[in-house]
């Protein structure tokens, strides 16, 4: 579902053609040094007056999205300049000692590198294209953008369709925030910009998009090696546990499904329902699906939708709750007696659909799970610690507990899927850091060197005597792996002529 929007008036110049996808790059490549060598602390000084600033006026921010799902200016709000305003300040705060050097102890170095000295560095990848999506223009792409700016990279932007004008925002916004020139450029929402882009040579892609934009883009990639970290389509299980709480995970499951028109990866697209609590359950959640108001459609995407349930009809499913899409319009459908590889249909059809599922147990639930190709992420709706143990064993890439969505926009979670949902992680920690490449430096002191003597088949004994005293099973076998370890190493040095015979 995308809708195509004019250029932001508060954006200085044109949004960029084809061939200014090149030169984009280009003018990022030469500023990409200086910023890379600019200090973090000056570089979060950037990220912190951009939160300020976006922080003053927030409404004006949530102005810049102008998608026709989108039912108010408070959800928006809400789910994307909210959660962005704290993405930027657990970069404030995390960043400094998530990208400081690393010294590690000399407790966890092997006793045979005794002397030497080791730091891990954490240093840019260099010019970061970001791919983004359209259906929530300021968080996804913004939370990238930020951390790529904090890591010391420079950023090139390829917005998602009709989200050409937030990204615009942010640039104008980072500009007035202090971000030299260069460090960030906005391409058009064209795929041809995308594609010029990659050919200009980038050194990492983010990009949030379908399975088949993923599959383009990294073939893309290939020829290059271009690393990249994918977030792809979603088509989530929320499970319902015989002893769920059935009027939450309703509310739930009603929230997720409207939320933003339904056009959310990790929107519930699969209910897996304890066949004791179906009925009551289904009771429970037909009358807030009914009261939920339809979305517009666009043309192409009503046809889809149409094909979609003419095939379901033909595989034996009946819509349960809902009704055709009609006057470009939809309500929340709910489906029964579907097949469940038919859904993964769902997975790029932006719409508030899902398909209800009767599981036996547990162990069925997981199995649904496992097989399905889209695993992104999951909701649990039951005892928590019954849950925490279904969360354990599912293969999916975040688990929310007795909720729906809103969690995972804690900006200390790593975001990302499994399976055909991608793979890598934006967002958090380990968001921040796959946006670095880690450098190792070794320092050895003094100047004893033993290993630079040739190795000789009489040393062999040498050798496996220190394997038995440091890696022995028993107290007793290293203990005597170590007296004899003594006597060959004074062998060794004697006929290496380290020590007088």
């Amino acid at each position: 579902m995308t809708v195509a929007t004019e250029p932001s008036r508060i954006a200085s110049g044109p949004l960029a053609t084809n061939y200014d996808a090149a030169l984009a790059v280009g003018e990022a490549r030469a500023a990409a040094s200086t910023w890379a060598a600019t200090p973090l602390r000056r570089r979060l000084q950037v990220i912190r007056s951009v939160r300020q600033l976006l922080g003053d006026d927030p409404s004006a921010v949530a102005a810049t999205v102008e998608l026709p799902w989108r039912r108010s200016s408070a959800e928006t709000l809400t789910t994307e300049v909210l959660p962005l305003l704290d993405a930027c300040r657990f970069l404030e705060r995390a960043a400094p000692k998530l990208l400081e050097p690393e010294r590690p102890g000399g407790r966890r170095r092997p006793f045979w590198l005794f002397g030497s000295k080791l730091e891990i560095r954490r240093e840019p990848l260099g010019v970061v294209l970001v791919i983004g999506p359209s259906n929530y223009p300021l968080l996804l792409a913004g939370v990238q953008i930020v951390q790529a700016l904090a890591a010391g990279n420079v950023v090139v932007v390829k917005p998602g369709c009709g989200a050409g004008r937030a990204a615009r925002f942010l640039q104008s916004t980072l500009d007035r925030a202090g971000l030299p020139d260069g460090c960030l450029r906005v391409l058009s929402e064209s795929v041809e910009d995308a594609r010029a882009a990659i050919a200009a040579g980038v050194d990492k892609v983010i990009l949030t998009g379908s399975s088949a934009t993923g599959r383009s883009v990294l073939h893309d990639l290939a020829d290059q090696t271009t690393p990249a970290t994918v977030e792809l389509s979603g088509c989530d299980a929320a499970i319902v546990a015989s002893d769920a709480d059935l009027t939450l995970a309703a509310r739930a499951i009603a929230f997720g499904m409207s939320l933003n028109g339904g056009f959310t990866c990790i929107a519930p697209h699969r209910l897996l329902v304890a066949e004791s609590v179906l009925p009551e359950f289904l009771s429970r959640l037909s009358p807030r699906l009914e009261r939920v108001e339809p979305v517009p459609l666009s043309p192409d995407l009503e046809l889809r939708l149409e094909r979609f349930l003419d095939q379901v009809e033909h595989h034996g499913g009946r819509m349960v709750v809902g009704a055709r899409p009609r006057s470009g319009s939809c309500v929340p459908i709910l489906l029964t007696d579907v097949p469940e590889a038919m859904l993964s249909e769902l997975a790029d059809l932006p719409v508030p659909i899902a398909g209800l599922f009767a599981i036996t147990d547990d162990q069925d639930a997981l199995r649904r799970i496992a097989e399905f190709p889209y695993r992104l992420g999951l909701s649990i709706f039951g005892d928590p610690e019954r849950a925490s143990v279904l969360a354990h064993h599912a293969d999916v890439g975040v688990v929310v507990i007795n909720d729906m969505i809103v969690p995972t926009a804690d900006p200390r979670i790593p975001f990302g899927g499994r399976g055909a949902s991608g793979f890598g992680v934006t967002r958090g920690a380990e968001g921040l850091l796959e946006l670095t490449a880690p450098k190792s430096v070794v320092l050895r002191g003094g100047t004893f060197r033993p290993h630079f003597d040739p190795v000789e088949e009489s040393d062999t004994r040498l050798f496996a005597t220190f394997i038995r005293a440091a890696h022995g099973s028993s107290f007793g076998l290293r203990w005597r792996a170590m007296l004899n370890l003594v006597r060959e190493g004074r062998a060794r040095a004697r006929r290496s002529g380290t020590i007088d015979r």
